[in-house]
């Protein structure tokens, strides 16, 4: 039997989504017939690490806790197996002007953006920068922080008006601003789970459709404010470039063991990428464990599997 450690909670903004996650983690483990136990982050965790040594840690942590690589430097250096991404992928995919110039190498489509830092933003004037923002990339725009999930802080604007506020909005979550060009489309969450080989697999694409028209943090977990169908309802070839594009995604960005790519598909059926997640959440309502059952895959057996696979990379 497996020992698990299970990392939730944390710090970040996230914190409560992180904790969820983590439950419905060890619940599955559990079923799976794993001693799986969570435990939140604070200044007791290396000292549990050294005296309980589990044989696999599983960090659930969303936000900059879990998400930016310093935990899983810290694992690795304490020679801790753990699920999910490597520090130097984490922080790849964390920071999203860098996942998409890495992504817009690879030939994957991406929106244009504009990354602003606050002291920039600041020291070359408001007007005169949103107002070269606009007439570069048009209307409309969506403006996030250039770090952090659960879309805090993102602003689908629509006007020039709206700008100025989404930009406090962004900036309100972190130093840097990303403001890209707004594509319509369908959006669509497609994850990836490594099989017993090690190979990635995309599972079938879930398409997001939030009553308010923007996947907003209270949309993502709120139950009923968002309806999901999964399969997404495109076409196969749509369905197949976009798991080609997630797949792309999921080795430029050097992930392991299981991730989330979010896709806009516009109306031609093709993929443009919105940003990676190196530790996608695990809630009743997220996106992984729904298409795990629509793939006719039994959650707590593939946790199971990737704890199997933590142990022996």
């Amino acid at each position: 039997m497996s020992h698990v450690l299970v990392l939730a909670g944390g710090l970040s903004h996230e914190r409560d989504v992180s904790l969820r996650s983590g439950r419905r983690v060890a619940e599955a483990l559990g079923r799976a017939g794993c001693e799986a136990q969570v435990r939140d982050v604070d200044s007791g965790l290396l000292e549990t690490l050294r005296s309980q040594a589990p044989d696999v840690v599983w960090p659930v942590l969303h936000g900059a806790t879990g998400e930016d690589g310093a935990l899983r430097d810290v694992l690795e250096t304490l020679g801790v197996r753990y699920v999910g991404a490597r520090p130097a992928s984490c922080r790849l995919t964390w920071d999203k002007p860098v996942a998409k110039a890495l992504v817009e190498q690879a030939r994957v489509a991406t929106p244009a953006g504009v990354a602003l830092s606050h002291a920039t933003f600041r020291e070359l004037g408001s007007t005169g920068v949103l107002d070269a923002v606009v007439g570069s990339l048009g209307l409309p725009l969506a403006v996030k922080p250039a770090r952090g999930g659960s879309a805090l802080g993102l602003t689908i604007v629509r006007s020039a008006a709206e700008l100025p506020s989404a930009m406090v909005a962004a900036y309100a979550y972190g130093d840097i601003a990303l403001i890209e060009r707004y594509v319509a489309g369908i959006e669509v969450a497609v994850s990836i789970v490594e099989d017993h080989d090690g190979l990635p697999q995309a599972l079938p694409a879930v398409e997001i459709v939030p009553d308010s028209g923007v996947y907003s943090y209270d949309a993502r977990y709120t139950a009923g404010e968002t309806e999901f169908f999964t399969p997404a309802r495109l076409s196969p070839e749509a369905s197949a470039a976009a798991a080609e594009a997630a797949l792309t995604v999921y080795a430029v960005l050097g992930h392991r063991h299981l991730s989330r790519v979010d896709l806009i598909v516009d109306e031609s059926g093709r993929p443009w990428f919105l940003e990676a997640n190196s530790s996608p959440g695990m809630t009743e309502t997220s996106l992984l464990p729904m298409a795990l059952e629509a793939a006719g895959l039994d959650a707590a057996a593939t946790y199971a599997a990737l704890v199997r696979r933590a142990q022996s990379d």
